[in-house]
């Protein structure tokens, strides 16, 4: 494969990713909790002659034909979304840091996602019916609205959880670093290493929902710019491979 096939070809593959990345982002659109997505892209530049390769820091875009580029990583932008009221008093956000803690069947999960419900049991849990965690485990709000009863259940900004008066538990709200985000689907993330971090204030707003940090306008142009890109290396590689048939066959009539 000659070097401009080779670089063009890589080319299209960091485009491909990023195009697979971009599309996810603006499905979630309106997916609540939802963290988009950003793909950075490594540059390498090789030296046939003594059979080595330069690497280049990572990049957040691709850019000239002088290097070839590789999809480095693909990371989660923690930036917030916009807060949507809801009136729905099981619907919980967070302004600034920190995630909620759930109990998933594979252990601890963590999501910016608060459209919560309460079971048969009282319990307080996601759409998928795992176990929102409080301090001291699961929390049950038996008599509270949502299940039939007639009681009020509040939410303090500290993540205060009261039936009435009374106070049931209080939200584990804990942090993850940026560079530990590791999605685990359907706006979920995996525990750190060592566990999520402590947070010595939290700000729970009750009656929201946090919606999607992806920015619509923003999703369709990177989505126009990087097919236009795509297409510009696929045309180069046909050039490419016209002009190589095209050099072999004079070298085949000149024989």
């Amino acid at each position: 494969m000659s070097g401009e096939i080779y670089m063009a070809a890589a080319a299209a593959l960091a485009y491909e990713k990023r195009l697979e990345v971009t599309a996810d982002n603006l499905a979630n659109l309106q997916t609540a909790g939802f963290k988009r997505q950003a793909v950075s892209f490594r540059a390498y530049a090789l030296d046939a002659e003594n059979n080595t390769r330069q690497v280049f820091p990572p990049y957040p875009a691709v850019s000239d034909g002088s290097r070839f580029w590789v999809a480095y990583e693909a990371r989660v932008d923690p930036a917030a979304g916009p807060l949507k009221q809801t009136g729905n008093p099981l619907d919980l956000a967070l302004n600034g840091p920190g995630f909620f803690a759930v109990e998933s069947p594979e252990g601890i999960r963590y999501t910016r996602r608060g459209n919560f419900t309460l079971n048969a049991d009282g319990v307080l849990v996601t759409q998928e019916g795992w176990a929102v965690q409080g301090e001291g485990g699961e929390i049950r709000l038996e008599g509270g609205r949502a299940a039939g009863g007639r009681a009020m259940i509040s939410v303090g900004r500290d993540g205060t959880v009261r039936v009435d008066d009374r106070d049931v538990g209080r939200l584990r709200i804990e942090d993850i670093p940026a560079s530990a985000l590791a999605r685990a689907g359907n706006g979920y993330f995996l525990p750190p290493p060592g566990g999520g971090l402590p947070l010595e204030a939290v700000d729970v707003a009750q009656g929201f929902l946090e919606m999607s940090n992806v920015d619509a306008v923003r999703g369709m142009v990177e989505m126009i710019e990087i097919l236009r890109g795509y297409e510009s290396y696929q045309r180069l590689m046909r050039a490419v491979d016209e002009m190589n048939a095209k050099s072999v066959n004079e070298l085949g009539r000149s024989a």
